[in-house]
């Protein structure tokens, strides 16, 4: 096992129709008002921007996120990720069984910080956990953010 290595994978079931998730989540410059752990993200040009993320740990993840899929039509947001972690991230939505959506995030990276890797091995349960509260408070906060549209 490669413990630099990283695969996660969230579901988020959201009110909103897939169509506004989508147009909240394509304008990756906006993520800070809404998501606490992105502290900021800065573009770059058309295709590329660099994000700087904290969660509860006191340490910033610095990527470069450069676009590889938009594709309003399949609802489909991918990016490719270089920096503190060199891999991908992408965003499926689909039409939720009842009213809103069911929007689908997944990335997979490998670790490039050389603090992170030095603790690879006793810190991977903590980064998980780190992992999971961002996205927990990026639910909340993408909901919120959806009743205000």
């Amino acid at each position: 096992m490669d413990w630099c290595r990283y695969r996660f994978r969230s579901v988020w079931p959201l009110a909103a129709p897939p169509d506004a998730v989508f147009a909240v989540l394509e304008r990756a410059e906006d993520y800070p008002q809404w998501w606490p752990q992105v502290r900021e993200v800065v573009p770059v040009d058309e295709l590329t921007g660099t994000a700087r993320f904290r969660s509860l740990l006191p340490y910033d993840l610095v990527v470069t996120a450069e676009a590889r899929r938009r594709d309003p039509v399949a609802r489909v947001l991918e990016v490719a990720l270089r920096g503190d972690l060199e891999g991908w991230a992408r965003w499926t939505l689909v039409a939720a069984d009842g009213p809103g959506t069911r929007a689908l995030y997944e990335q997979e990276v490998e670790v490039t910080s050389p603090l992170m890797r030095r603790l690879a091995v006793p810190g991977r349960p903590v980064f998980r956990a780190n992992h999971a509260l961002m996205m927990r408070a990026g639910r909340r906060g993408l909901a919120a953010r959806l009743r205000l549209v």
